[in-house]
């Protein structure tokens, strides 16, 4: 039996019960997630604003991201399937059984479902077949983020058209839903927010006990901060996984290019002027990397202080000095949104999808194709030569530009495409279609 997580103080404990502050036309909508982790807390507290919001995980922990566990609610109910995902098919067919149990009781109006390969998704798309209701779907796949085939495409094709309208994340992310099907019209923008005002809050006050210190021989509060994370004065800052699609081997050649521009440069002859690299996260391919910092003879100048949980981030972004995000591929990563709400000036690989929408060059900072080496070693170098108030201009010009980008937005695409979607209705569904569903949803293909 699947268990419910919430918050006593302010969400409903028993099943059907009205939770958020809710709408006049009292909207239902479960909205799911494969597992809550800090984006999603503020994503749903957001549209629990507006609307009635049953907010669904699939699992409790997962292995990709070792976020901490959250626990509780805010402004809507929480209801957690399983303790841990699996890639076992009986644990598949099992989660399928309890996502239709959760949404009979739910008995939204509106299913939210996010993408269309997770089975918490294929399954709650089966349950809308069954009971006629319409679903949103939300994606940030773009065109080009991946290798594409036919077949796939035509099943991508057929499970988008099963929805009723759809939440993107910007504008590439919307150009695909509607090249799979999804009328332009349905498709509205928010999926790719995080909690704006946490980073931007919490970095301003790093900076602010700075500037509170007065004029004397003791450390101030800054310094003693970057001296307990053992983090260099000038740097810039990463953060990914460490997967392959990061392109973090191509990223630390590129910074040990910067450095032999920076030494042949006019600061040369002030080493200490010279950016480091502080590297956030873990995974796989870490004894590479350390691999390759011995062979370019970088151990000195570049940080690995490894995974940090998202209480830990403000410190590392309010002491960076830009952030950079190199990946070959990327829907549309989050870090650029957490970095430019630190306000940071961001260098962001032209393969993400975040890029187009957030990144204006030589605004709040620059992109750059992550094949080229060369060419990311010369925005790096372009960036560490700006003067502090040119720094300080873009990492404002960053802030602004993210501001349209928070949790507010969100919930406010989100209102619009259950509206769209409750207008629209459930598109009819074939026998194929059920066929596909019920395949899809509890076998891995």
């Amino acid at each position: 039996m699947y268990r419910f997580v919430v918050n006593t103080d302010n969400s409903p404990t028993i099943p059907g019960a009205q939770a958020g502050n809710g709408l006049p036309n009292g909207i239902r909508a479960a909205v799911l997630f494969w597992r809550f982790g800090p984006y999603h807390h503020a994503r749903l507290k957001a549209a629990g604003q507006l609307m009635s919001v049953w907010g669904v995980e699939a699992c409790a922990t997962e292995d990709i991201y070792a976020w901490a566990r959250m626990e509780g609610a805010d402004a809507f109910t929480r209801i957690t399937l399983t303790d841990r995902d699996s890639a076992d098919r009986r644990w598949r067919q099992e989660l399928h059984k309890k996502m239709w149990r959760a949404l009979d009781e739910i008995k939204p109006q509106v299913v939210v479902i996010p993408g269309w390969i997770l089975p918490d998704a294929l399954s709650a798309l089966s349950w809308c077949a069954e009971t006629r209701t319409p679903a949103v779907i939300m994606s940030e796949s773009n065109a080009w983020d991946e290798p594409r085939s036919f077949w796939k495409e035509w099943i991508k094709g057929r499970l988008v058209k099963m929805c009723a309208a759809g939440l993107a994340g910007g504008t590439s992310n919307a150009d695909y839903l509607a090249q799979l099907g999804l009328s332009c019209d349905r498709i509205f923008l928010g999926y790719d927010v995080v909690d704006n005002d946490y980073f931007a809050t919490r970095t301003t006050e790093i900076r602010a006990a700075e500037l509170r210190t007065p004029n004397s021989n003791l450390q101030s509060p800054i310094s003693n901060l970057r001296t307990k994370l053992g983090l260099p004065e000038r740097y810039f800052l990463a953060s990914a996984r460490f997967i392959e699609k990061k392109n973090l081997s191509r990223l630390l050649e590129a910074y040990a290019r910067y450095r032999v521009m920076a030494e042949k440069s006019e600061i040369g002859n002030r080493k200490s002027e010279i950016w480091r690299l502080v590297l956030l996260g873990d995974g796989h391919l870490r004894e590479s990397i350390n691999h390759q910092l011995s062979t370019l003879n970088l151990q000195d100048q570049v940080w690995l202080p490894g995974f940090k949980q998202y209480d830990e981030l403000p410190k590392y972004y309010g002491l960076a000095s830009a952030f950079i995000h190199a990946s070959t591929t990327e829907q549309w990563g989050l870090v650029v949104n957490e970095a430019m709400a630190s306000g940071l000036p961001v260098l962001v690989s032209n393969r993400c999808g975040c890029a187009a929408d957030l990144v204006e060059d030589g605004v709040n900072g620059f992109t750059f194709d992550p094949g080229n080496v060369e060419e990311m070693a010369q925005r790096m170098f372009q960036l560490s030569t700006l003067s502090p108030s040119q720094l300080s201009t873009m990492g404002a010009a960053s802030a602004r530009i993210i501001a349209n980008w928070g949790p507010e937005r969100f919930a406010k695409g989100l209102s619009m495409a259950v509206t769209e979607a409750l207008k629209a209705g459930s598109p009819p569904f074939s026998f194929m279609n059920r066929i596909l569903l019920n395949v899809l949803s509890r076998h891995k293909v």
